[in-house]
């Protein structure tokens, strides 16, 4: 084989290592790296800050290959092992490992990923095709041919124009030097310039603009998401360890009930009792039983619906701290003082959905001069400049020796039936969107209404349960001593106890709804922060709270109950 053969051979396979050089990994990194750049800027410029985010999890960084299904079966299947989770670590864990949690930031990702496509379009886009083959004749030896190469790149224009340049050679021919035949290298640069259809910045550009916009939207999804996310995990949390108190407060009816049965039969054996009533106290103490066992399964059920919302298996028995509670029976209530008014206000101006919504009305408006910019006739500038060299000498290159040309095509719009449906399928939409918008901000101001209703009906039921609380054990502390003295019946003591478990549990319940509300309504106005430690607790930056203390007092205009025709013909001092 001559050296100009073994030469192609070298480049040939040179050629084919370096197309082929770059990794899986290489391109994943690149998509990241990009990625991870644009969230982190238009996080700064939406949100005033940045998070650290990636979407990688425990088996990202492992080859699919290499994690077979028996090891996810195993890592479900863990069982008796126990683990102590503070609320602040369920937070955590939620964040790392809840699967819908981690579906929201993939979604955020991939806008971004999108967006780096529609970016591309306006960079310079490099190609290359290289032919080569062999050919043999009888009787002679084998001849390397080539084709049509061409090395070149193209670019859109903002203006939405198209530049391409091109370099055209048979490399066969220029690396083995035969001259059997005449080469032609041809080097081209075009042009073309729309006029009317298609022209304009703001024409070409809008799959472009509308992808940076939908990355801002995902962002402002995303962050509203983490905030109703956390104060779920949040509420879930305490939600449980109500299920706690309710449970030892059940355990402790059970366990009185019992001491009163016990009673009752020494009552009834000394002659101071009658049967009837020994049988009220064992049905009630039957009846204790049956509510604490269901309120253990009950307990139970809610705990492994969390271990799901951690993405823990359920064999694994988690500890909760129940300090967590006692905190919030410390603070109590904290009563907001704002105007439903005012927290309207705050919300058109923060809550992220309200905003998403404000911008894609002016999404509509844009899709509307995109539209209307398809009915125009193409008119088009066309120019092209070519240099080559017809010559049986490839090394010989004469620079005089090119073709220019310019001008003008002319589309008349004659066919413009799916345009035109388009331009009025965007009018439409437009009015869509208007309505959506309407919808979005009469529901904003219906939340913040409804929930500053809400709160007020809470904290009075708080301070309701509270009282009915210190009356039914009053209540019970009588009854034993009336029970006694034999001036009051089994039934008395039996409805006085069950009085007590339904105002314990409905003192607890009624705290953790409040919590519940309240944060609900810091995300609906727009003025949820979550930076500072046990911020769910803490007091909001925008909106100011009154802390009423564990046992707020009943002495308030607030708590009178007007007649119901104040409150239909609106004289009641009602938010």
């Amino acid at each position: 084989m001559s050296r100009p053969h073994v030469s192609i051979l070298f480049i040939a396979v040179s050629l084919a290592l370096v197309l082929g050089g770059c990794s899986t990994s290489h391109y994943r990194n690149s998509a990241d790296k990009e990625v991870y750049r644009i969230l982190t800027q238009k996080e700064l410029r939406v949100l005033g800050r940045t998070n650290e985010f990636s979407i990688d999890t425990a088996y990202s960084a492992r080859d699919p290959e290499a994690v077979p299904a028996n090891e996810i079966i195993a890592g479900r299947g863990l069982s008796g092992e126990k683990r102590s989770i503070a609320l602040a670590d369920a937070l955590r864990l939620a964040i790392e490992n809840n699967r819908s949690y981690q579906l929201r930031k993939e979604q955020l990702y991939l806008s971004a990923l999108t967006l780096t496509l529609r970016r591309y379009d306006f960079d310079k886009q490099p190609f290359g095709r290289l032919e080569t083959g062999g050919v043999r004749e009888r009787d002679k030896d084998l001849r390397l041919d080539g084709g049509q190469n061409r090395l070149g790149f193209t670019q859109l224009l903002r203006s939405g124009g198209t530049v391409s340049a091109s370099i055209a050679n048979d490399m066969v021919r220029y690396f083995t030097g035969d001259p059997r035949r005449s080469v032609t290298t041809v080097m081209s640069l075009n042009f073309m310039q729309p006029l009317l259809r298609g022209a304009g910045a703001e024409i070409v550009a809008e799959n472009l603009t509308q992808a940076e916009r939908d990355v801002i939207y995902e962002i402002r999804s995303f962050s509203l998401f983490q905030q109703t996310f956390a104060v779920g995990v949040i509420i879930e949390y305490y939600r449980l360890l109500q299920r706690q108190d309710g449970v030892r407060n059940s355990y402790n009816n059970y366990r009185r009930l019992v001491t009163t049965r016990d009673r009752a039969e020494k009552l009834l054996v000394a002659g101071r009792m009658q049967r009837f009533q020994l049988d009220q106290a064992l049905q009630q103490e039957l009846s204790g039983k049956a509510t604490y066992i269901r309120a253990v399964q009950q307990y139970q059920s809610q705990l492994d619906e969390f271990k799901k919302t951690l993405s823990i298996p359920l064999g694994v028995h988690i500890l909760l701290d129940p300090s967590v509670l006692t905190d919030l029976k410390s603070v109590g209530l904290q009563v907001l003082n704002v105007l439903d008014h005012d927290a309207y206000q705050l919300a058109v101006a923060r809550k992220y959905d309200i905003l998403n919504d404000i911008d894609r009305f002016e999404d509509q408006k844009r899709k509307i001069k995109v539209a209307a910019n398809r009915l125009k006739a193409n008119l088009t500038f066309l120019s092209d400049v070519s240099l080559q060299n017809d010559t049986t000498d490839y090394t010989k290159f004469d620079p005089g020796n090119f073709q220019a040309s310019a001008g003008l095509q002319l589309d008349l719009p004659f066919n413009r039936q799916s345009e035109r449906n388009a331009y009025r399928a965007a009018l439409i939409n437009f009015e869509r969107q208007l309505r959506t918008l309407a919808i979005t901000l009469d529901n904003a101001r219906d939340s913040v209404r409804e929930g500053l209703r809400n709160l007020e009906q809470l904290r009075q039921n708080y301070d309701i349960q509270t009282k009915a609380l210190e009356l039914a054990n009053d209540r019970v502390a009588v009854m034993e001593k009336l029970l006694e003295s034999g001036r009051a019946q089994i039934r008395d003591d039996l409805e006085a106890q069950s009085a007590q478990l339904q105002a314990q549990n409905a003192v607890t319940q009624a705290l953790v709804d409040y919590l519940d509300a309240r944060l609900n309504f810091l995300i609906d106005a727009g003025v949820m922060t979550m930076d500072a430690d046990r911020w769910w607790l803490k007091d909001n930056d925008v909106i100011k709270s009154e802390a009423t203390g564990p046992i707020p007092g009943l002495n308030r205009e607030a708590d009178l109950v007007y007649p119901p025709e104040a409150v239909f013909d609106g004289s009641a001092n009602l938010k």
